[in-house]
């Protein structure tokens, strides 16, 4: 186990070692935990971390659950685990972790247990999948003597449903999101009005419930509605439709809109998480300061069709099921932040904030650290600088985060936290409101990891203590020594942490299953990849092994972390790992490059920046843009335009325009090669932009370097991952006639500086000074002479750069910014929704078609209708318009419905209209008669249009 401080060294009372029962200390080495034998029944990263953590701790009794999606076999493995647990006695098998109903999930459970009970096991660890936080599973492990390494059932009801939750945190005085948490009891409510009624429903369903209960007249309605309801689900009945439930969500969002007009309202299951079991509604009254009862009613009419989505995701559809569903207000600009907690029951602590903002389809994609002591550290930055609004806006935030984490606690103790778990707030300016508790560790747990410590000490010797910095070992402890743990103490370890989501996704961020990884990167120094083993090597071979990405699981394939000193150091180290970081694959999409990107605009703006949970899609809108302003360059073009441009200037200096048709020839590929790479991908060209808006300069419709292009130029190949290196193919790295041209100039450059006394940062001044007939610095006239020569030499082309920034101006790239206040601007006309559908279609063009075809984009599971029941969404002879759902597309447990590209009329369906249908992309689906005929565009008329463009942008650089 790691230290950071010397504290911890030479001290025999003090363990450093996951194993306890190495301590000399009795009372350290009596928490060891070599006795637990836990069956792992979750996947992903978390298995192998926990697999990890327990060899550390000296548990050599565990074993691990495959469902029959994990292949076991090395070339498409999806358990790469196997390659280090080779004891195939303690590898177990089940068809699938949950079951598809309830029926099912009854079943799967037992199986659990039997497989548990029967290989010696005692005790279970669900990591951070849906079985982590089912109370209904946790009391069966209970009941049949097993440990779970995690809340305990009790916890698990209090604070696991999120209505229950929501009850609980207005109980204890937590801020709590405004909207209904019992709408399963107003639509039961519905039917039966009086308490008599109930009273005759629960005699005539035979419910077991307390006649106490019922005949207490002072118990509200609606809590004996509830009451009534828990019971109708213990015997496996249902008291209401779903067709009944959606149309009092209907009537209760219908009142939400007239309460809180311009707003939207969110639906979740109560049973959601990780981005499923939840819709927002309302987007047509958004901004809409007084909407008319007609367009409330269009609003709320929506939510029956939500609620069946809803309850189909979470699989809470079922006869028997719990199918409430929380109707809160969407609270628009809002942060997401959450406080890792951790509780024996009898004490609970918070470790501090995480900001989860950055996400998409309500999953996260880059987390990062929230501490005290890191925004009082930036606090005092901002201060040293004066700058007074981003010290009232730290301060605010630090304000925020002392109320969460003490509310946290509160909660905690109020439900009795056995655990780890995860208090979920929503932010709004100076506000906070609770959303939810997660009863499980969560994915980004390693982000507090890395900025606290838990030191347990001897309450009867202070300087007798152990350190854990694991919170999975945490739970091991919790779950074998409760009650004997005394409450920790959080030691700070680094000031900051950063976590990035590596996704199977495509460059607009929809997810992309099927592909190969054939060749990942080694780590580099600094990096910690959570990546379920996908890297670890054949055992016998050492060579890497191929992993296929199916669309049986989510799309995540691994979380890249790292830590630093403050933030914008993790950032830096953030941004070096994926720069380093080389995939490759057959069929392969990742988010990969949309994190570097994404990283670099914050180094660039401000690492300290507050963006919402909104700020995703109009950035992904603003790359878009980014693409189709860089396609309008062709950069060969451009490059031969200058050649000519140059001709043109020393038309009466024959020597001269020589010497620059020659210079500008040397420099060609190293000026077009990284110039074509960013103008290829949007991504890595937002966060180039980013990092470089400070080097120039628009003055009179021309651009001013404020930097040595040339020195922009090193970096630009460092930023690409194209500097040199002597083992690289010559295809990912700066060409060696290139390196030592550039190493020539630079070095010129870096002697003309010393000479006359300038920084990198004076390039106006050298500019001016060269340009003056008169020598600088003590040089001779032909020395002078030959100085301001070969200026014009190394300096010639390097105004093609300029394309890049020409870019950036011609698509407003700089308008999306972040303020003195930390705030984000956004421009306005970048949460249009025409246009975020436009810009998905620029970052990933849909798939070639004819024109009476309507083909699949993506590939996935197909779905013909929104329900088992209900209509098709098509059938043959239908007109149907723009926009309008065609099919639903399940892809990586995520639903989308597929809109209708144009208008015009269903021909034939060309696919099986049974749900559950595997199609792939590309793949005809119907046969169609647009409304409009669709004219080719010439291919060249296209390259004559790229031509004119970039002749119109050399007019600004040249």
């Amino acid at each position: 186990m790691q230290q950071n401080t010397n504290l911890y060294f030479n001290n025999p009372l003090i363990h450093k070692d996951r194993r306890l029962s190495k301590s000399p200390s009795k009372w350290i080495s009596s928490f060891s935990c070599e006795e637990l034998k836990p069956l792992i029944v979750c996947r992903g990263p978390i298995r192998k971390e926990a697999m990890d953590v327990y060899e550390e701790m000296g548990i050599s009794h565990y074993g691990i659950l495959l469902s029959e999606k994990d292949s076991i076999v090395y070339p498409n493995a999806l358990s790469p685990e196997l390659r280090q647990l080779t004891d195939t006695s303690r590898v177990h098998r089940v068809p699938d972790y949950t079951g598809a109903s309830k029926e099912e999930r009854i079943e799967r459970i037992q199986q659990i247990i039997s497989i548990a009970i029967d290989n010696g096991y005692d005790s279970v660890f669900a990591g951070y999948g849906f079985m982590a936080e089912d109370d209904e599973f946790v009391a069966a492990l209970e009941n049949a003597g097993l440990r779970f390494i995690g809340p305990c059932s009790g916890t698990q009801r209090a604070a696991g449903k999120k209505d229950e939750a929501k009850r609980t945190a207005l109980q204890v005085n937590v801020s709590v999101t405004p909207g209904v948490d019992n709408v399963t009891a107003r639509t039961l409510l519905k039917k039966n009005k009086t308490r008599e009624q109930l009273r005759e429903l629960v005699k005539a369903e035979g419910l077991d419930l307390d006649p106490k209960l019922i005949n207490d007249k002072d118990i509200a309605l609606e809590d004996l509605a509830d009451a009534i309801l828990f019971a109708s689900y213990s015997k496996g009945i249902d008291l209401i439709s779903i067709e009944e439930l959606g149309n009092q969500v209907q009537y209760e969002c219908a009142e939400m809109f007239k309460k809180y007009p311009g707003a939207r309202i969110r639906l979740k299951a109560i049973g959601g998480g990780g981005g499923k079991g939840q819709r927002i509604l309302g987007a047509s009254l958004l901004m809409v300061k007084q909407p008319t009862e007609k367009q409330i009613q269009e609003a709320a009419a929506a939510a029956p069709g939500l609620v069946r989505e809803i309850l189909g995701e979470v699989k809470a559809n079922g006869v028997g099921d719990n199918k409430n569903v929380l109707i809160e207000l969407n609270i628009e600009q809002t942060r997401h932040n959450e406080i890792q907690l951790l509780g024996n029951g009898q004490w609970c602590i918070a470790l501090g904030g995480r900001d989860c903002s950055l996400q998409m389809h309500e999953q996260k994609l880059l987390e990062i650290s929230v501490t005290q002591e890191g925004l009082a550290q930036e606090i005092a930055k901002a201060k040293k600088a004066r700058n007074s609004k981003q010290v009232k806006a730290l301060e605010s935030d630090l304000t925020v985060l002392k109320r969460m984490e003490e509310e946290s606690e509160r909660f905690g103790l109020a439900v009795g936290l056995d655990s780890a778990s995860t208090f979920e707030c929503i932010v709004d300016g100076a506000r906070h409101y609770f959303m939810e508790v997660n009863t499980r560790i969560q994915v980004e747990h390693r982000v507090t990891e890395l900025v606290y410590s838990l030191k347990f000490t001897n309450p009867d010797n202070k300087n007798e203590f152990f350190i854990v910095e694991s919170l999975v070992e945490a739970m091991a402890l919790l779950a074998l020594h409760k009650d004997r743990l005394p409450r920790p103490e959080r030691v700070p370890r680094f000031g900051a942490a950063a976590e990035a989501r590596l996704n199977a996704t495509d460059a607009s961020l929809s997810p992309s299953a099927g592909g190969y990884i054939l060749y990942w990167s080694p780590p580099i120094e600094g990096e910690i990849r959570d990546d379920q083993g996908i890297s670890t090597p054949n055992p016998d071979t050492g060579q890497f092994m191929f992993y296929h990405l199916a669309g049986a699981y989510d799309s995540n394939i691994a979380l890249l972390l790292t830590k630093g000193e403050d933030r914008l150091d993790s950032y830096n180290h953030l941004s070096k790992v994926l720069c380093s970081t080389i995939l490759r694959g057959r069929n392969l999409a990742t988010n990969l490059k949309f994190h570097y990107g994404l990283v670099n605009w914050f180094i660039g703006n401000n690492v300290m920046a507050k963006p919402t949970t909104r700020f995703i899609v109009p950035y992904l809108t603003l790359v878009g843009k980014l693409k189709e302003e860089a396609q309008k360059i062709d950069i060969v073009h451009a490059f031969l335009s200058a050649k000519k441009h140059y001709g043109k200037l020393f038309a009466d200096d024959a020597e001269g325009a020589k010497a620059a048709s020659v210079a500008l020839d040397r420099k060609g590929t190293l000026l077009t090669r990284p110039m074509e790479m960013l103008l290829n991908d949007p991504h890595l060209l937002s966060g180039w932009l980013s990092l470089n808006k400070c080097n120039y300069r628009m003055e009179q419709g021309k651009i001013v370097w404020l930097r040595n292009p040339l020195l922009v130029l090193e970096d630009t190949y460092r930023y690409l991952n194209m500097d040199w290196r002597a083992d690289a193919p010559a295809a990912e790295v700066i060409w060696t006639h290139d390196r030592d041209l550039l190493a020539d100039a630079l070095a010129f450059y870096a002697k003309l500086r010393e000479k006359l006394s300038l920084t990198a940062q004076d390039f106006v001044k050298l500019n001016d000074m060269l340009a003056k007939d008169k020598p600088q610095g003590g040089y001779d006239k032909e020395t002078w002479a030959r100085i301001q020569s070969a200026h014009a030499g190394y300096e010639i082309g390097n105004e093609l750069l300029g394309l890049l920034f020409l870019v950036a101006e011609h698509t407003n790239f700089y308008d999306l910014k972040v303020e003195e206040d930390l705030e984000v601007t956004i421009p306005e006309y970048l949460h249009d929704t025409d246009l975020q559908a436009a810009m998905k279609k620029i970052l990933v063009p849909p798939p070639s078609t004819k024109a009476d075809e309507i083909v699949s984009p993506g590939g996935g599971m197909y779905y013909g209708q929104e329900a088992p029941g209900l209509p098709p969404f098509v059938s043959e002879g239908m007109h149907f318009e723009k926009g309008q759902p065609l099919f639903i597309l399940e892809v990586m447990k995520m639903f989308n419905k597929v809109p209708a590209p144009f208008s015009g009329t269903i021909d034939k369906i060309l696919i099986d209209s049974g749900d559950g249908t595997i199609i792939q992309k590309g793949q005809p689906l119907f046969k169609v008669t647009p409304d409009e005929k669709f004219v080719e565009v010439d291919p060249q008329e296209i390259i004559r249009q790229k031509q004119a463009q970039t002749n119109a942008y050399l007019e600004v650089v040249l």
